[in-house]
């Protein structure tokens, strides 16, 4: 009989605690006219509670639409990879043509430049369009063979077959793999800040604009197509693959509780432990919160490695722009979609796969200057 996942264990135990904080909120009221965060808005929590069943069903979902175009082991990784070079070369020599066009030939002095003038002329954006598509298949192609090896390569199984040492089933492995599991988990939430891809599928648990314990459960439906520092590393100092799932479980199951405004200060323990306090830091949307506060169960790693931020001013929480939107499918695909819309409007391959792998920060910027520029040279073009 297959190990139940104690996360799923959990949940009577999430659902008792989420009708708790309701029920406390409901004989607290917040001041009229001062809304509370906390507070349990049916919409919202709705949508937090369908993300949190899809991330539950999203490894078996992922793993037959994954495992048949995962290099080594499906039948159809070579047709991807093939598919993705097919559209590298034709967004290439687009790229190519259209470069061509743009500045094969040097205007008269004090002229403006036909395509600047002439609007029947639709050879330059039929070929945007063309390399757009294609663009964004290469770049899907590669993220999907790149992300694919990786797991398969990196996941605790196969490690640990390839390692002699065999910790065991004891406290010791166990506290090893929880601390070290933990550590990894602060690189990787960092890395989910810090990386646009990484961030496509983080972003849903930052969506919502209501900080309560239902906010724990609005969890990635799209792990399977992304990049970590593979927690499968423990296997290399002997933890078994059980063992390293139970860290796993519990490094989740840690992390409910510390979503919830009911709870203030927790003393001495804030200095080591990752509290409701430091990790409503996290979550603010604020400019001084932004990209803090990454750990799970310990706060150590933040202060150790300069990302701690102490809770001083009231978090405003979501995203620096709000979707708006209690759609589950809307919350867990709006961030590829923009990937896809930035990649396809790129003319280069760096920043094609820039918009993908650099910091969102960065994309945000590049393309609201590419689209100035964009609107600029329209804007010379019409006089």
């Amino acid at each position: 009989m297959p190990k139940l996942d104690l996360t799923v264990l959990s949940i009577p135990a999430y659902i008792g605690s989420m009708a708790t904080e309701y029920v406390y909120y409901r004989r607290n009221p917040a001041a009229p006219g001062n809304p509370r965060a906390g507070d349990y808005e049916l919409k919202d929590t709705i949508a937090s509670l369908t993300m949190g069943l899809g991330s539950l069903v999203a490894p078996y979902v992922s793993s037959k639409l994954l495992n048949p175009v995962t290099p080594g082991r499906g039948k159809w990784a070579k047709v991807l990879m093939g598919a993705g070079l097919a559209a590298a070369a034709v967004t290439t020599i687009a790229d190519v043509r259209r470069l061509r066009d743009e500045k094969g030939q040097l205007p008269h002095p004090g002229t403006v430049p036909e395509r600047l003038t002439t609007t029947g002329d639709t050879s330059g954006p039929v070929l945007q369009r063309i390399s757009g598509g294609t663009a964004v298949a290469a770049v899907t192609a590669t993220a999907l063979t790149t992300a694919t090896t990786w797991a398969a390569q990196t996941s605790g199984k196969h490690l640990f077959s390839r390692n002699s040492r065999d910790l065991g089933t004891g406290w010791a492995a166990t506290a090893l793999a929880i601390l070290g599991w933990d550590a990894l988990y602060y690189w990787n939430h960092r890395l989910s800040h810090e990386s646009r891809w990484m961030w496509a599928v983080h972003v849903v648990h930052h969506s919502s604009e209501r900080y309560n314990l239902s906010t724990a459960l609005r969890q990635p439906v799209a792990e399977g197509v992304t990049l970590t520092v593979p927690y499968g590393l423990l296997a290399f100092l002997g933890v078994r693959p059980s063992t390293i799932e139970t860290a796993r479980a519990l490094n989740l199951i840690y992390q409910f509780w510390i979503h919830t405004e009911a709870i203030n200060k927790i003393g001495w323990l804030e200095k080591v432990l990752n509290t409701p306090s430091h990790h409503r830091v996290h979550h603010g949307s604020n400019r001084q919160y932004l990209d803090r506060n990454h750990g799970s169960i310990l706060i150590i790693w933040d202060k150790i490695f300069g990302t701690f931020e102490e809770e001083g001013e009231r978090p405003v929480y979501g995203l620096t722009k709000n979707i708006n939107t209690f759609n589950p499918a809307r919350i867990a695909s709006h961030e590829w979609r923009d990937i896809a819309r930035d990649v396809a409007s790129a003319d280069t391959w760096p920043d094609r796969f820039g918009y993908l792998v650099r910091g969102p920060g960065w994309a945000y910027e590049r393309r609201d200057g590419l689209e100035s520029r964009a609107r600029e040279r329209a804007a010379v073009g019409s006089v």
